[in-house]
């Protein structure tokens, strides 16, 4: 003869307090309509579109004390002081010369920014690539290194940018960090610019290029 459990309600007089407590209206616990969901995820694709703020990325690299990969410096002449000057006109005519994308490349450094201009110099080559397979190659490269939340050189780009490098992963072209590349310049423009020229690099420089006119 088979065994026949009863699954009916549990009477009032037999429930357990755990049970009660458990399912006390008055007692449970509502998510706090303030804590936000963590966005946060280990995709490649990075599709949580994840940013952060630069000053607080800034001392995040200050505290991990972030050792960049070597990234050989542009060959170029020495700059003359008629050119060191004109990069104070324009940050157009800075990043036009090979020997002023090196001094501010070694100013980002010292402000823990330096993988800005990594970024913007390694999709300007990308630009010029023209084989299909070292354009997939570079690209993942570049993600990797610049675009993923995993990465300690990850930029700071907008929700709409990261969107919009996710969707063209699939069939890359060699402007597919274009619209990246111009928020990372104007970045640079906006932020780093104005403190170089205030810098003890750049006035480093226009003294020094000034004291060797006035000796010749």
């Amino acid at each position: 003869m088979m065994d026949i459990l009863y699954t009916g309600p549990v009477p009032a007089d037999r429930e357990s307090p755990m049970t009660r407590s458990e399912t006390s209206p008055s007692r449970t616990q509502h998510p706090s309509s303030t804590q936000k969901p963590n966005t946060c995820c280990f995709c490649w694709c990075c599709c949580c579109s994840c940013s952060w703020n630069e000053d607080d990325k800034r001392e995040r690299r200050k505290a991990q004390e972030t050792r960049l990969e070597p990234f050989p410096c542009e060959p170029c002449p020495k700059p003359t002081i008629e050119e060191v000057k004109q990069w104070a006109q324009s940050f157009d005519k800075l990043m036009k010369n090979p020997a002023g994308r090196n001094k501010f490349r070694e100013f980002l450094r010292t402000e823990y920014s330096e993988e800005n201009m990594l970024f913007w110099l390694a999709c300007e080559d990308l630009k010029n690539e023209i084989n299909k397979s070292a354009i997939e190659e570079k690209t993942r490269l570049i993600y990797e290194d610049y675009i993923s939340i995993l990465s300690p050189k990850e930029v700071s780009l907008d929700s709409r940018v990261r969107e919009v490098i996710n969707r063209r992963l699939q069939d890359p072209t060699p402007h597919i960090f274009e619209d990246a590349q111009l928020q990372i310049y104007t970045l640079m423009h906006r932020d780093s610019y104005p403190r170089f020229l205030n810098s003890s690099v750049y006035r480093s420089l226009v003294q020094g290029g000034s004291r060797s006119s006035s000796e010749s």
